[in-house]
């Protein structure tokens, strides 16, 4: 595991944590898993699906009864995340404040991490 012993890989917002179980709860899963893939213009995406069971090597994270599972190989790239979720007239969805972000696309869909994070953990 990445990161300080005692604190948690990611943290949810209220509005975060409230469509996480929203989503738990309606359709039966364990909660969701987030990981990181590469894509996009500027080279990597958020990933985010429904877990039935938590891998083994999965980050559980577990906040007001929301639960994510970090991906093993993403749990570098996601230490210090924060998820919210925004609903605005054009759209909604899950948001990340993820200080290990180096740049983004204009659309906001796609990230860059600095290229050495993997050797600074």
């Amino acid at each position: 595991m990445f990161g300080i012993p005692g604190k948690q890989a990611v943290t949810m917002t209220p509005k975060a944590a409230e469509q996480i179980l929203r989503l738990m709860t309606s359709g039966g899963h364990a909660g969701l898993r987030i990981g990181v893939k590469k894509g996009g213009c500027a080279g990597m995406e958020y990933t985010m699906e429904y877990v039935d069971q938590p891998d083994p090597h999965d980050e559980v994270v577990e906040q007001d009864g929301a639960r994510v599972m970090i991906a093993p190989m993403a749990q570098m790239f996601l230490f210090g995340t924060e998820i919210d979720y925004e609903v605005s007239l054009l759209e909604s969805g899950f948001k990340f404040k993820n200080p290990n972000v180096v740049d983004a696309c204009g659309c906001g869909e796609s990230i860059r991490f600095d290229e050495n994070l993997a050797e600074q953990r």
